[in-house]
């Protein structure tokens, strides 16, 4: 009991000192340039609100899920609790066919073309 508190004391007294810290060794030096709304240093030239390409929303959904297919196969956490070694080499080809599957067709539609 008696260490709980002390962890927790020393716990508080650091979280505090490191936001003093924190607060105090930043330098402020505010100047024209900086309170500006584009830190760059140049003037905006016409509209900040460009449309984006549906292509880039494509690649950014395929990126995820592919993403999500390593995040399921490299780890292969659900491996353990089937009874049998085959079991468990059919559901992963099976993820990897339908994946790649799925790459084939966008491949052949075109959806990984950048350039129209």
């Amino acid at each position: 009991m008696n260490s709980l508190i002390s962890i927790i004391l020393i716990t508080t007294i650091l979280s505090c000192v490191l936001m003093l810290v924190s607060f105090w060794l930043p330098q402020m030096n505010p100047d024209p340039e900086k309170l500006s709304p584009y830190e760059c240093g140049f003037d905006p030239i016409g509209s900040a609100r460009l449309p984006f390409s549906m292509r880039f929303f494509l690649v950014a959904i395929l990126f995820l899920l592919f993403d999500l297919e390593i995040a399921l196969l490299l780890p292969l956490p659900w491996a353990d609790q089937l009874p049998d070694p085959m079991q468990t080499f059919f559901w992963v080809m099976l993820i990897i066919v339908l994946l790649t599957l799925g790459l084939i067709y966008e491949w052949y539609q075109g959806g990984l073309e950048w350039a129209e």
